[in-house]
């Protein structure tokens, strides 16, 4: 996708960029044209509103860290223990 329509978060523009790669020759794009063509709601909403999951993705890579930390060495409720004091 163009960086520029990403980072201006200018989600009107996809159509006109679809339209570009259908009519290209490279068979990679068009490959992933098509996969956007799926989930074209979702990929407009990305695109336009400011809304992000950064935060909740942070918290989960953070609770796996602690798991695999963890992992083979203690019981669920130490787990449980560490997750909710961890700072």
């Amino acid at each position: 996708m163009r960086v520029h329509m990403v980072r201006t978060r200018q989600g009107e523009q996809l159509d006109t960029w679809l339209a570009k790669v259908a009519s290209s020759s490279l068979p990679e794009f068009q490959k992933f044209a098509s996969g956007i063509e799926r989930d074209k709601a979702a990929v407009i909403a990305g695109l336009t509103l400011p809304y992000s999951n950064g935060l909740v993705e942070g918290q989960v890579n953070r609770l796996k860290l602690i798991k695999r930390m963890m992992y083979g060495r203690a019981s669920f409720p130490l787990l449980r223990q560490r997750v909710l004091h961890a700072a």
